[in-house]
């Protein structure tokens, strides 16, 4: 039986760049988004390049029935999930209090409730057969406050925490879980969280999409639990540790801020 990689977001950023560095390495895949269109493009650039099996399934993680969809979907196609990586995720730039209620709603559905049930759905047949790769993808932001992006630093805190725990529980099993841990990424998402004035992403030369997935990727096949990208966001995030949290929001305030 063909074993897969299913990897969400895939029709851009790191998560295009991921389908990339998987099919390099022979890896079969299913390629999860919203724009079929997309997938369907490097699909064919893929299946190509590298001779491998690759499945476009176009589907909305905002929608709360997508998860399970997906699930549905590979158990009717009998398609054998050994590597799952939830990549797709939400941002937005700006003070809670004048955010969009129902865009703070999807960040929360597709950076926590989707992911969560993603892996909960594929975990049992990994275990089943002793083998499996789980790649949760959060941020720096995990680490700390955000303010002017309040929600999203804080779904991606939920994601480092949730995949450290299960880590921990999936000890000796021969499934594991790595959260990696990026910084600021040269992507499509500061276009969708409107983030192209800040801080964060103006004037600043940021990692590629392509560095930073060849960088999780190879943390996922590793079985490394924690994997933050970039010698400096380590140190960051380590200083972090004995820094006032009052001091830690005011920083990243004035990080995202726009410029």
């Amino acid at each position: 039986m063909k074993k897969y990689t299913l990897i969400t977001g895939a029709s851009a950023g790191i998560g295009w760049e991921l389908a990339r560095v998987a099919a390099a390495q022979g890896n079969h895949l299913v390629l999860v988004a919203r724009r079929r269109e997309r997938l369907q493009q490097l699909a064919e650039e893929l299946k190509s390049q590298y001779n491998v099996e690759v499945i476009v399934l176009a589907s909305d993680l905002t929608d709360q029935n997508a998860a399970t969809a997906i699930f549905d979907f590979c158990q009717r196609e009998k398609l054998q999930v050994q590597h799952l990586v939830n990549n797709a995720g939400l941002g937005d730039l700006g003070f809670f209090s004048e955010a969009e209620v129902g865009k703070q709603c999807e960040m929360i559905q597709v950076n926590i409730t989707a992911l969560t049930l993603l892996t909960r759905l594929f975990l049992p047949s990994m275990l089943a057969a002793g083998y499996g790769r789980i790649l949760n993808i959060a941020s720096v932001a995990a680490f700390q406050p955000g303010p002017l992006m309040a929600v999203y630093y804080a779904t991606k805190s939920y994601v480092l925490h949730f995949s450290e725990a299960i880590a921990n529980e999936l000890e000796k099993s021969g499934v594991t879980v790595t959260v990696a841990c990026p910084g600021p990424t040269e992507s499509e998402f500061k276009f969708v969280a409107h983030m192209e004035e800040s801080g964060l992403m103006k004037n600043r030369k940021n990692p590629s999409s392509r560095e930073v997935a060849a960088f999780s990727y190879a943390a996922m096949m590793k079985g490394k639990r924690v994997a933050i990208h970039g010698l400096q966001y380590r140190i960051m995030v380590f200083m972090a540790r004995f820094s006032p949290r009052s001091w830690t929001a005011r920083i990243a305030r004035f990080m995202n801020a726009p410029r």
